[in-house]
């Protein structure tokens, strides 16, 4: 591949090898080193990643209702190329990936049972904070990074690199060393980011597959999840936007709705109502306290292990996730850009953190912690299956569960996939914007064999870490591309 951008692709790839090595050879160390690394950003910048993502929120809403708002990606005459509904399939699925269906159950199990003693309603904290993890804090960094890309890709003509997010800002100076570097940091990020999520998405398949058919779990059943993974994301990413991409995204939104509606309607409908309604209330009365960490009732350990944390985990899909959230926006406004990728995948995740994470809840509390004990024994992964225990058409619902969890990962993997292999190769523009797709089975192959490797011999702590790193210069980088949507707002005129 002769248009290969070396100095982008190859510190990236060559350190994720390296990182794979390491976790083979010297396992204990390599993961002693990143975590005690990770620890340290934590402690000292915490204080940053409330304040800056808090900060993204507020400019996205004087965006909202500035004169910006009225721009349309890619002037006045641009033509979407996907309408209303798939543009809003394509946008949840490749930002949320598994996330949901793992976590949406696992975590408010650890919330139930080791959340801050000053907490006096447990049941309460759990939802609000679910609602507070995957609702408009997550979405506004992905937003406020996508439609910066968005309109200096189309509106500013600048090249497809996610240092064309710090154009506003440094204009041409952003494309010099300082440049490459930000690009290459940021595959590296992604790459351990989305390999840390193929691993809980193999765990999870893994586990519905042991208990589904009486296999035992271990390397080979990982390693052949791991493939069939690999292989259909990498195949439908080189169909492109407009064949895979789209069809997957489509069929997997549709599966979300109807699962969604399942457990609501089978599960314990009313309570989950009585604890959503309890949790928002809670979210919106705790909300600016909480986001800022300047809640007395939670202790800087929590919050660096939870909110913090997951803000770190945002922060480093966000930037090569955001060149894709800005290429699929064309012909649309700056306003039509924040209700699709703000607004209404916010108001997603928070009903289907209602209906699961209060499914969860009820189910725990009502069975004397029979959910804890399958966390305890079992792991994180074990829980949905647990929970289809207390629902009608256990076996069918398993199997439907682990369908979901397949095309999710694939649905989010093929859009990043897309989006990091034409950040490696120059001339991607808005006439060709799709790389060669050798391209993009190396780097599946990659995300495939680090996600096995760690998951097999390392455990999947030592990626997530590696993924967390990957979220501190990005929050950095993301507090400058705040400060470019300041300058695209005053100077609105330019993008017409």
């Amino acid at each position: 591949m002769n248009n290969l951008r070396k100095s982008v692709f190859l510190p990236s790839f060559l350190l994720l090898l390296a990182s794979a090595i390491a976790s083979i050879l010297i396992p204990e160390s390599f993961l002693n080193a990143t975590k005690s690394i990770n620890n340290w950003i934590l402690q000292h910048f915490d204080w940053l990643f409330s304040w800056g993502t808090f900060s993204f929120l507020v400019l996205l809403a004087i965006s909202y209702f500035s004169p910006l708002a009225k721009i349309r990606i890619g002037g006045k005459n641009a033509k979407p190329i996907l309408n209303r509904w798939q543009w809003f399939s394509i946008t949840l699925c490749t930002t949320i990936a598994t996330g949901i269906l793992f976590w949406g159950v696992a975590e408010p199990v650890f919330h139930l049972h080791s959340s801050p003693e000053a907490i006096e309603n447990k049941s309460v904290f759990s939802m609000s904070t679910l609602f507070m993890h995957w609702t408009v804090t997550p979405y506004g960094i992905y937003t406020i990074a996508g439609l910066v890309f968005a309109l200096c890709f189309y509106n500013l003509k600048q090249p497809f690199t996610v240092s064309t997010l710090l154009y506003p800002l440094l204009k041409e100076k952003s494309y010099g060393l300082a440049g490459k570097i930000t690009d290459s940091i940021c595959l590296f990020a992604l790459v351990a980011g989305m390999a840390a999520s193929l691993g809980a998405g193999i765990l999870s398949i893994s586990g519905g597959l042991s208990k589904f058919l009486s296999i035992e779990s271990g390397s080979l059943l990982y390693g052949l999840v791991g493939l069939f993974i690999v292989l259909a994301f990498v195949i439908s990413a080189s169909t492109g936007l407009q064949r895979g991409i789209k069809l997957l995204s489509s069929l997997n939104i549709r599966l979300f709705f109807a699962l969604g509606i399942f457990v609501f309607l089978a599960g314990p409908t009313w309570e989950i109502l009585q604890i959503g309604g309890s949790g928002f209330l809670d979210f919106i009365k705790n909300f600016f306290s909480r986001s800022l960490s300047l809640d007395s009732d939670l202790d800087d350990g929590w919050i660096q292990s939870w909110t913090v944390f997951y803000w770190a985990n945002w922060l480093a899909w966000t930037p090569v996730t955001a060149l894709f959230l800005g290429r699929i926006s064309l012909g649309y406004t700056v306003r039509d850009f924040i209700h699709f990728n703000l607004l209404l995948p916010s108001l997603f995740g928070g009903v289907w953190m209602l209906i699961f994470s209060g499914t969860t809840i009820i189910i725990d509390n009502q069975n004397d912690g029979t959910l804890n004990q399958a966390l305890t024994e079992n792991g994180p992964e074990s829980i949905m299956y647990q929970i289809l225990e207390y629902l009608p058409f256990t076996g069918i619902m398993t199997v439907i569960i682990l369908i979901i969890i397949f095309i999710s990962y694939v649905t989010a993997a093929d859009s990043n996939t897309s989006a990091m292999s034409a950040m490696s190769v120059k001339g991607i523009s808005q006439d060709n914007q799709e790389a060669p797709w050798v391209l993009k089975a190396i780097w599946g192959i990659l995300i495939g064999t680090i996600s096995w490797i760690m998951i097999s011999f390392a455990g999947i702590d030592g990626i997530k870490m590696i993924s967390n790193l990957g979220g501190f210069p990005a929050l950095f980088l993301l507090i400058l591309v705040g400060v470019g949507l300041i300058k695209l707002m005053l100077n609105w005129r330019d993008l017409e």
